[in-house]
């Protein structure tokens, strides 16, 4: 009897777990929107609430000292005046 490879379900070990503590926005954003087909999202974003986890995306949001934080931050201090498009 042969045993058949199935996908693991949960995206954070199907892609490059760094991706789920990136520094770039677009990066968290990735890993946050790929989280959403996760079958464990709530007890995910729930576990590391309950860790204090200091950083990373769990459960499909960014979370910041323990906290959940609606966006990444790009490095460096913000600018003055906003540069026109």
């Amino acid at each position: 009897m042969t045993r058949r490879h199935t996908p693991d379900p949960l995206p954070c070990r199907r892609f490059d777990s760094e991706l789920w503590f990136a520094e770039k926005p677009d990066d968290v954003e990735l890993a946050k929107s790929l989280c959403q087909e996760c079958p464990l999202l709530d007890a995910c974003l729930a576990g590391a609430l309950e860790r204090n986890e200091p950083w990373g995306v769990w459960g499909g949001q960014l979370v910041l000292s323990g906290v959940v934080v609606p966006r990444k931050r790009p490095r460096g201090r913000p600018r003055k005046h906003p540069v026109a498009a």
